[in-house]
């Protein structure tokens, strides 16, 4: 089996946060913006559960997918706002829908290529 490419493996981890019910996946191409990533995937989450549950189905990914997850260190304990799975050349970031439009990476990053743009699933 041919090895997937990381604008593939950001594509899969996509399809997972939307089939656990992340709203409004996006994927973003940014390896021509920094030295640090490649990709990021961003989905809106409901909740602490919600969030650990996604964060479970992409930590299975990754180890089936050859990608490492490295540690994050976090500012403020209690972070269900924002959480960071920093996988290297993919960034996978799970936020509530507050912390979503306040910080509107996809704004912050509009120099970034647009790769998908997934639905919510309460819109389907």
């Amino acid at each position: 089996m041919q090895e997937r490419s990381l604008e593939q493996k950001a594509a899969d981890i996509a399809a997972i946060l939307e089939e656990g019910k992340g709203r409004d996946v996006v994927v973003l191409d940014v390896s021509q913006l920094n030295s640090w990533t490649d990709y990021f995937v961003i989905a809106t989450v409901t909740s602490s559960a919600h969030w650990q549950g996604l964060y479970r189905q992409v930590q299975e990914y990754a180890q089936d997918a050859g990608l490492e997850i490295h540690k994050t260190n976090r500012r403020s304990p209690s972070g269900d706002d924002w959480n960071l799975i920093d996988l290297g050349p993919i960034v996978v970031h799970l936020m509530s829908e507050s912390a979503r439009s306040f910080y509107d990476l996809e704004k912050l990053w509009h120099s970034g290529r647009l790769l998908e743009r997934c639905n919510s699933a309460e819109q389907k």
